[in-house]
């Protein structure tokens, strides 16, 4: 049992300790691709919607180095026919990639080598497990483990899009990171023979090489159109009534706090990391403060494409505005018009997106706070001093009844 192979189920176990919404049918969805041409998932939702948790719930469900019976014969996924067929049956490379850049930026190391890092460390863990497999590459090292084992890998990546967040604007360490993922994901001599599946996770989608996905064999389930994932976005409104109920919180309440995601043909997602919090401490306000992803807001807000603080405006008075989101290129530096912005936001969380009607508004009154708090706030452009001003006056002119 490593860090990054097979790490075992101890951060599953300890997610059950605490107040559990049982999510772990998203783990059939999982088992129904392993083996097939359908086996490499990534889904990209925002910040605080449960993505580590379901990393580390995949970890502990297929890892062979340890047991799981008892965290999983009591949940939903052991109510489905492959239960027993897939659990802890192959090998697991798990991988944070936020921990790489977070100990490549300690250490003084440059972005550009996290990918050698990170397949360095799943090596040294290989070898010591099998230790006649020293000398050989790493893909040839697991090509050798399955056939010594019987056991193929499952990767579980976490923030897969994180260095290229991180690196943004820096192309040659954004092309070293997705070739190295090409190695694993889209090589004709090693995925068939090693990848029984995998799933990765992050903010955003899969960048763009022209106009098709950087690694194209990925299935891709964005917040945009989160398909057959769509109930394991976040909390259903399901999942707050019980959790009101069970509580004492009024739902209501909730409900107009934190009600975020309207998926035509299925319903309300919520913000799991906000409704926890405020069922832990008994009252409902704003969370997002507490989260990496507030502090970003002025900065594309401020961003000089005509129309855009006006749009913002009309958003922030509740209004819905349509967004092509077509060309948005998934990162976070490749703006050509304001749809691009909007569409960031959405990938962000600071904006729902309502598929069917092509539009987009504030999800609730915790967004709009942060919105409203940004605009109170130093930071902002000169147009949006103006913005504002113009606004208040024309206000108090309404008020004062002043034609």
């Amino acid at each position: 049992m490593g860090m990054y192979l097979n790490p075992g189920n101890k951060g599953f176990q300890e997610i059950l300790r605490s107040e559990y919404v049982d999510k772990t049918g998203l783990i059939e969805l999982i088992n129904q691709t392993v083996g097939t041409v359908g086996k490499l998932t990534c889904v990209s939702r925002p910040r605080r919607f449960g993505k580590s948790y379901a990393a580390k719930m995949l970890c502990a469900y297929y890892d062979c180095s340890c047991d799981s019976h008892e965290l999983f014969d009591d949940k939903e996924i052991a109510e489905t026919e492959g239960y027993l067929a897939h659990l802890n049956r192959y090998h697991v490379v798990s991988l944070d990639i936020t921990g790489f850049i977070s100990e490549a930026t300690r250490m003084g190391v440059p972005l550009i080598d996290v990918p050698n890092r990170i397949a360095d460390a799943v090596y040294k863990e290989l070898t010591e497990s099998w230790p006649d497999l020293e000398g050989k590459s790493l893909e040839e090292a697991m090509v050798r483990c399955v056939e010594a084992t019987g056991r193929e890998f499952v990767f579980i990546i976490d923030e897969w899009d994180a260095l290229i967040r991180e690196a943004k604007g820096d192309e040659a360490v954004q092309k070293r990171y997705l070739n190295f993922l090409r190695g694993w994901f889209k090589n004709s001599s090693f995925t068939p023979k090693v990848v029984a599946a995998a799933y990765m996770t992050g903010i955003l989608p899969i960048k763009k090489d022209g106009s098709q996905s950087a690694i194209s064999d990925f299935k891709e389930y964005t917040i945009l159109n989160p398909g057959r994932f769509v109930e394991y976005t976040g909390f259903t409104e399901g999942d707050v009534r019980l959790l009101c109920e069970k509580y004492g919180m009024d739902f209501g309440e909730i409900r107009q706090w934190y009600d975020g995601y309207d998926f035509p043909g299925y319903g309300t997602i919520y913000n799991p990391y906000s409704v926890m919090c405020a069922i832990e401490a008994g009252e409902c306000c704003s969370y997002w403060q507490k989260t990496s992803a507030a502090g970003s807001l002025v900065i594309y807000i401020n961003m000089d494409f005509e129309g855009l603080q006006e749009i913002i405006a009309r958003l922030i008075a509740g209004e819905k505005v349509e967004v092509k989101t077509d060309r948005f290129e998934n990162d976070f530096e490749t703006f050509k018009s304001k749809d691009d912005v909007l569409t960031l936001l959405i990938h962000l969380g600071y904006l729902t997106w309502n598929r069917g009607e092509g539009t987009a508004h504030i999800p609730n009154e915790e967004v709009r706070l942060e919105f409203e708090k940004i605009l109170d706030g130093t930071g902002v452009s000169r147009k949006w001093i103006d913005l504002i001003s113009r606004s208040r006056k024309l206000v108090e002119d309404t008020i004062a009844g002043n034609a």
